[in-house]
């Protein structure tokens, strides 16, 4: 007999596993990843081709907080479009040649007073509901609030089906009809799935303001973003001192943006 000790079967398994896990973390570790938090426990991670990995953010976001919009009309010039423009740039959208089906994050309307004749102009976006609709009538659960109030799509999980779309009463929604190219890492889309303005989500888990916000600042000075939640945050002084208003607030959704001398 072999003065060798036969190794027990149970232990030959647990050395194999063992391996296995030491060559997963090798190759785990040499692989350089872009990360792309897009809410609590949902991260985009970009590996070379034929890898991929996932792991939940260190850091969750708390109800807490409650991101919020401020737009002051007055302060809107009716043929400024800077914060359209920001916005297409940072977040990797094309010019709208096609109003019908090119995506827009975020527009600028007008709007009469048919009594006075007053016109006023001021931008639109996914108006981040306390209560969302588009939410609330999504199949696969692709529409989502973060406990901060910030309404996401996740685009793994969307299947195209439009009815968000259809439940907005802003038109907040847009839906990629064509492949895209150029995308930015931090701003995933993709064809066949819906999207909307994330409030710059990137940035505002960075300790960033929206890029709408920051180019108004540059102009016109009509926009303050912050937390509604915090009482000494200037929105919330803001909102306190002055009238402001929600769209569509008779349909009890509670929006985050707020428009005042509208």
């Amino acid at each position: 007999m072999s003065g060798e000790r036969e190794t027990a079967p149970g232990r030959a398994k647990d050395q194999a596993a063992e391996g296995v896990e030491d060559t997963r973390r090798g190759f785990l570790k040499g692989l350089t990843a872009a990360v792309v938090t897009l809410a609590p426990g949902v991260t985009l991670m970009a590996y070379p081709e034929g890898a991929a990995a996932a792991r939940a953010p260190s850091d969750a976001v708390t109800s807490k907080v409650r991101w919020g919009l401020l737009i002051d009309v007055s302060k809107c010039p009716d043929g400024c479009t800077d914060c359209v423009t920001a916005c297409n740039e940072e977040n990797g959208l094309g010019p709208v040649t096609r109003p019908r089906t090119d995506a827009q994050w975020i527009r600028k309307v007008t709007v009469r007073d048919p009594s006075t004749g007053l016109k006023r102009s001021f931008p639109v976006m996914c108006q981040h509901c306390a209560s969302p609709p588009c939410v609330d009538v999504c199949p696969t659960g692709a529409s989502f609030k973060r406990a901060d109030g910030i309404v996401l799509v996740d685009k793994h999980i969307c299947i195209g089906c439009r009815y968000c779309m259809m439940a907005c009463p802003y038109l907040a929604r847009s839906f990629v009809h064509e492949p895209l190219q150029d995308q930015k890492p931090y701003a995933p889309r993709g064809k066949g799935t819906v999207e909307s303005c994330t409030m710059c989500v990137h940035r505002v888990d960075d300790g960033r303001i929206p890029a709408c916000v920051e180019s108004c600042a540059s102009s016109g000075k009509a926009m303050v973003f912050g937390d509604l939640n915090d009482p000494d945050s200037e929105i919330s002084k803001i909102v306190r001192t002055y009238a402001t208003s929600q769209i569509r607030a008779d349909l009890g959704l509670d929006p985050g943006v707020r428009y005042q001398n509208l």
